[in-house]
């Protein structure tokens, strides 16, 4: 035995006699036994109210790490079957992984039909519906393939390369994953500082300031992504603003003690060491795993549920709930569980990955349910965690995992969605309901069949729709379409709702760029508009397009808002953006002339 090890056990036996009762849990998991997925949900402890139901588990699943929902409600589910089969995480990237796709044929809230939707693959680690296809990335590739299923026996038969990005290298967990849909009509990645559109049969790619995040990313209402990453301890990074003006960050963003975690696990798995777990109790003290964050935006969990960020914490055995916060221009994170988590377990190998909102408005949770849950580079021979996974067996348990629904004591589950077989017409409807899955879904739908027919229908719910994300969807929906009208978005520059006015300002972005004068006087009108969202967005478009006309609107936003440093902070950071720009260019040209020692 390793001196390591023993010192572990010496101290396990020490904490034990000091806290006696308390330590029983944690000795009854000495060596991590697993449990049936119903003896796993007893161990769970959520807010009161709430309680889980088992969607899937173990053979239906095996090994989930990502979910994505096409327009019919079927679920497409990545397996990565050869994620550390084994302490030294030998065999990783042989081509025998999977995108499953499941299905709930009598609609009683749990799957019953498997079929491997795309098998021989390389650890799947993005999935995005389109329509009839599927778009998936592979690890170790920025090239996407769309998949078709086109006889309907649920196995995809058709494979086709719609983004040509050749060979990624690196760990596979520091690879980009994610491809959501936002609603700007861009796909957004993790690391990558691009992102993705669908143009006709084929994804178009877009230079961005920078990339962030590393497994998961998700959007509010209105399109600010927010990021986490596990190897930077971060749970909630760039969410201040789009990340198309840059990553940006706000003093006070997170509420302080906001990266402290309470679980319930008494196992010290932990990368970071000694100086990452309470000493007294063995658990985790501070985000470390976080992946798989979600905004929720469902309809069917009680009303101060929705806009809520969602933070899986692998490692912790968590799930932490957010409020998202917004004060004078600023987003601020804020634990809606004080001192506790919304979501923890007593069983050492849950391990949520992965959040999502379903289309019958409740939330998702996907578990990979297994011991070890951190990639081999982190356990070789003679590292601290490499004695913790031996003690505990961590890396015996492969092979399994669940799919669990979150529900309140008053939820009942929403409809089934049958949008692919709607007409476009009909897909309308959805961009005002009230769960944002059919919006966003139906946006996507319209956009990706490129109907430009229903555009009165879109341009009248601009104007007359009741909900003020049903206006904001069909603005946006229009605008993906390539037929958006400036006289309706300067228009829509004096609804009643500002996230309907930032709106407007950001799809008037070409129009500004191309330097419209009307445009420009239009927006000059909007410094008189006392909301500081206004005024940032303001900031961000006329900075971003580069408009000479943009300088005298910003300096009096500037004057307008001097007493507010988010403001202020974001004039800084995009002038900051400006210099950099014109210095890169300035070097560009001197390369292009011959000057090297510039």
């Amino acid at each position: 035995m390793s001196p390591r090890n023993l010192y572990l056990i010496l101290f396990a036996w020490v904490t034990f006699l000091a806290h006696g009762a308390a330590f029983d849990q944690n000795l009854y998991d000495q060596k991590a036994r697993v449990y049936s997925p119903e003896e796993s949900m007893a161990l769970m402890e959520l807010q009161e109210g709430y309680s889980v139901e088992l969607v899937a588990a173990e053979p239906m699943v095996e090994e989930p790490a990502a979910m994505a929902w096409d327009g019919d409600g079927k679920l497409y589910v990545a397996e990565l079957n050869t994620y550390m089969q084994d302490i030294d995480g030998k065999n990783e990237h042989d081509p025998v992984c999977r995108v499953v796709l499941l299905e709930d044929t009598d609609d009683d809230g749990r799957m019953d039909k498997r079929s491997v939707f795309v098998d021989k693959l390389v650890m799947p680690r993005m999935i995005q519906p389109l329509g009839d296809r599927v778009i998936i990335r592979e690890t170790d590739t920025f090239d996407l393939y769309s998949y078709r299923d086109t006889n309907g026996d649920g196995v995809a038969d058709e494979k086709k390369l719609v983004y040509e990005g050749g060979p990624r290298g690196g760990n596979l967990e520091h690879q980009p994953s994610g491809l959501v849909w936002n609603i700007d009509n861009w796909m957004y990645v993790t690391y990558t500082n691009r992102r993705y559109r669908w143009e006709g049969d084929r994804i178009v790619s877009e230079q961005l300031p920078n990339g962030s995040g590393q497994w998961g990313v998700t959007h509010d209402d209105v399109g600010r992504n927010f990021f986490c990453t596990a190897g930077g301890e971060n749970p909630a990074q760039a969410f201040q603003q789009p990340l198309v003006y840059g990553s940006f960050s706000l003093p006070g963003e997170k509420e302080p003690g906001f990266h402290e975690v309470f679980p319930l696990v008494q196992i010290p798995d932990v990368q970071g060491g000694q100086g990452r777990y309470r000493k007294d109790q063995l658990t985790l003290n501070n985000f470390t795993g976080c992946a798989g964050q979600h905004i929720f935006r469902g309809n069917h969990l009680p009303s101060d549920f929705y806009g809520d960020y969602i933070i899986p914490e692998p490692v912790g055995r968590l799930v932490r709930r957010a409020k998202v916060v917004h004060e004078n221009g600023k987003v601020i994170l804020k634990n809606a569980t004080p001192g506790t988590e919304f979501l923890r377990s007593r069983d050492a190998n849950f391990r949520p990955v992965h959040a999502a909102t379903g289309p019958d408005g409740c939330l998702y949770i996907c578990d990979m349910y297994r011991g070890i849950i951190q990639e081999g580079a982190w356990v070789r021979p003679g590292s601290y965690l490499r004695g913790v996974v031996e003690q505990y067996g961590l890396d015996k348990n492969i092979g399994r995992g669940r799919i669990y629904r979150i529900v309140h004591q008053s939820t009942k589950r929403g409809p089934k969605p049958n949008l692919l077989k709607e007409t476009t017409k009909q897909l309308t409807q959805h961009l005002s309901h009230p769960n944002g899955w059919w919006r966003d879904e139906a946006q996507k739908l319209i956009v990706v069949r490129g109907d430009a027919s229903v555009a009165p229908d879109l341009e009248r719910m601009a104007r007359e729709e009741e909900l003020p994300l049903g206006r904001l969807h069909a603005l946006w929906t229009l605008d993906g379409l390539g037929v958006s009208d400036v006289p309706l978005l300067l228009e829509k520059l004096n609804d009643s709702d500002d996230r309907v006015r930032a709106g407007a300002i950001r799809m008037l972005e070409p129009a500004i760029r191309s330097g419209n004068q009307e445009v420009i006087q239009h927006l000059s009108k909007l410094t008189r508009d006392t909301n500081p969202d206004i005024a940032i967005q303001l900031v961000l478009s006329l900075a971003h397009t580069g408009a000479s006309e943009g300088s005298p609107i910003i300096e009096q936003i500037s004057e307008q808002f001097a007493t507010n440093p988010n403001v202020t902070a974001v004039i800084q950071h995009m002038k900051t953006r400006q210099e950099d720009a014109k210095r890169r260019r300035a070097y560009s040209e001197l390369l292009a002339q011959g000057e090297t020692n510039y």
